[in-house]
């Protein structure tokens, strides 16, 4: 009987012009919304869609982690496009290189016959390095970001008219999966928090993002906002559908979808979350599986379609994590891991989730579960090299200004700024930096005498600085807040002025940037009087006889990034909960490998670095964070 339940279900939900997974091409003929459902190729359909983040994945295993969505029962998945991402600089575009490569990604997804819902923003929150807005756009003085305003009203255009330009041919009115575009992103989040601007004038600027869209050419589309249900007011628009981020109460969701949408449907939770996100220095949250089968078999009972948002988190590689803040403005950077207790782990392993979901979703149609990357240990890899920071600094050329500038004001994104003041005269007393924007180590003549931390608000330490003494300032860019109303003011590095005892300290700031785009190149023979508690920069090669996935093995270590083979695999930091980084198999290769560690805070030398079969995602170590 359950077999025969299966067959009629599959039947009812997916529809009858969903064919069998291994049937390919499959046809995308028409998506449209009409008589409350949505209607594929003129049929009734439910989607059943998980989110995946292209940007987070390694291109070589974009497939695989497909497969994975296909065989756990899903039909959609859902994407968001990271504007800055693809804006490397002021009108430079990459949507082909490595993971950028947008269009391969759809194209894989239409042949693993999974329709896709596409989220281009322009903002997306998504924990994602400033919500995806390009750094550089807080340069101009004239624009307002996320408001009516002319600047950054003409940047979104730009925008989506490159984005239009290589995602044309993948929209399902030309034969493509993609069946659905979102317009905005939780805008009523954005408006219940932003109470000194109207309504009216709130929905000028949403509405005009939603006419840009379909002005640069996605005419003829399915659209739709994304707000809790709750939040409709702010952020529905007319002409796309609403969907619910968050609800689990189908009578919730399906009255103010009514209210919102001509009395009718269709309904659709468009962020169903199974996990959730994490900070550093934070619990790794958890949530149960049966608890998550529950709620899509609720769903699935009251014909509500579905996101899962993240059915596959992935990794926030190099520096494209994001931070959230608490109520009192304090700042929650998000960990490189974007694990987010999903179905499909991080590193694409099925779960009891993803099992309990799968026996849910199945029909005869349902591909096997892929097998699962092969793990590999390798063993201690030998740390032969390693140079204090203070040697590749003296290859950057340094700017000087009366007053420490921003990362914004040094053209720079990411990484990290040195700071460093030469005294004629001795000094001391209590550093302050109120505007530290993120982390900092401070040091007196080479000495390391603070550490000042934005996430634990600490913004000051003792200093004793001698006759002809020097001042240095190393400050860390954790990641630009990625949602609230505070993302308007996300300046980095060091944004006010130096005190001491309540004196400015102002005159010949030596700015000295540190981006870390690339790994840093250090030559073999190159050699530092290295020291505990100075910034250091280690180096190693290892050797493998077969790729696969590993995870090394952070936990000596204190603060920090790591390079493989020229790749930023993220940020580490000893206070946890991820104790581990994900180095996928990809970006291995047989034989030699080098591997470049920048470790900040350096509070005991290393010679050697480890690596796991599985990660460590849930070992909190706070007090590590706030010396």
């Amino acid at each position: 009987m359950k077999f025969i339940k299966n067959i009629i279900l599959a039947f009812f939900l997916v529809g009858t012009t969903v064919v069998n997974a291994q049937q390919k091409p499959i046809k995308y003929e028409s998506f449209k919304i009409e008589n409350g459902e949505f209607k594929l190729n003129g049929q009734p359909i439910k989607l059943h869609s998980g989110e995946i983040h292209y940007a987070r994945i390694p291109q070589a295993y974009w497939r695989h982690r497909l497969k994975m969505v296909k065989a756990m029962g899903l039909n959609t998945i859902a994407t968001y496009v990271f504007w800055n991402y693809h804006e490397i600089a002021p009108g430079k575009w990459d949507f082909q290189n490595g993971n950028k490569n947008l269009p391969e990604f759809l194209k894989i997804a239409k042949e693993e016959g999974l329709m896709v819902i596409l989220r281009p923003g322009p903002y997306v929150c998504a924990e994602w390095e400033f919500g995806g807005y390009p750094w550089f756009l807080q340069n101009d003085k004239d624009m307002k970001i996320r408001e009516y305003n002319t600047p950054f009203l003409n940047s979104t255009k730009a925008y989506f008219t490159e984005l239009y330009k290589v995602v044309k041919p993948y929209l399902i009115v030309n034969g493509g999966p993609i069946v659905m575009v979102q317009g905005e992103n939780e805008f009523g989040s954005f408006v219940s928090q932003r109470e000194d601007i109207k309504l009216e004038d709130h929905k000028k600027y949403s509405s005009s993002v939603f006419d840009q869209l379909k002005e640069v050419g996605f005419k003829g589309m399915e659209f739709f906002t994304s707000d809790g249900d709750w939040l409709f007011e702010g952020g529905a628009l007319p002409g796309a559908l609403p969907t619910a981020n968050g609800d689990e109460d189908p009578e919730n969701i399906k009255k103010e979808v009514k209210k919102y949408h001509n009395g009718k449907g269709p309904f659709m939770v468009a962020e169903y979350y199974p996990g959730w996100l994490d900070h550093w220095a934070e619990p790794f949250p958890r949530k149960a599986a049966e608890r998550v089968k529950g709620h899509i078999e609720k769903f699935m009972n009251n014909d509500i379609s579905f996101n899962i948002y993240m059915v596959h988190g992935g990794t926030n590689f190099g520096f494209t994590s994001g931070a959230n803040y608490d109520k009192d403005h304090h700042i929650q950077p998000s960990m490189t891991s974007y694990d987010y207790d999903a179905p499909i782990t991080e590193a694409g392993w099925e779960t009891e989730k993803y099992m309990k979901l799968r026996e849910l979703l199945k029909n005869p149609s349902t591909p096997p579960v892929p097998s699962r990357i092969p793990v590999i240990k390798i063993p201690a890899i030998q740390l032969s090299q390693a140079i204090d920071l203070e040697d590749l600094k003296k290859n950057v050329k340094p700017i000087v200004n009366d007053n420490p500038l921003t990362f914004e004001h040094l053209n720079q994104g990411h990484g990290y700024v040195w700071y460093s003041k030469n005294f004629n005269q001795p000094i001391k007393g209590i550093l302050k930096i109120d505007g530290l924007r993120d982390y900092a180590i401070v040091y007196v003549n080479g000495e390391k005498v603070g550490e000042l931390n934005r996430y634990y608000k600490k913004y000051e330490c003792n200093v004793n600085i001698p006759f002809n003494g020097k001042l240095d300032i190393i400050v860390e860019n954790m990641g630009r807040i990625n949602y609230g109303s505070e993302i308007n003011k996300n300046t980095k590095g060091i944004i006010s002025p130096v005190f001491i005892n309540d004196r400015k300290i102002a005159g010949d700031w030596e700015m000295y940037g540190l981006p870390f785009e690339k790994a840093p190149v250090i030559d073999t023979k190159q050699k530092s009087d290295v020291k505990e508690n100075r910034p250091v920069i280690y180096k190693g090669n290892f050797n493998v006889s077969q790729v696969g996935d590993t995870f090394l093995d952070m936990r000596p270590f204190g603060k920090g990034i790591v390079f493989v083979n020229g790749i930023n695999l993220g940020r580490y930091w000893s206070v946890g909960p991820q104790q581990t980084l994900y180095l996928p198999g990809c970006y291995l290769r047989k034989g030699n490998n080098e591997i470049v560690i920048f470790e900040q805070k350096n509070n005991k030398l290393q010679k050697e670095l480890n690596t796991l079969s599985e990660p460590i995602l849930d070992k909190l170590n706070p007090e590590n964070g706030s010396n």
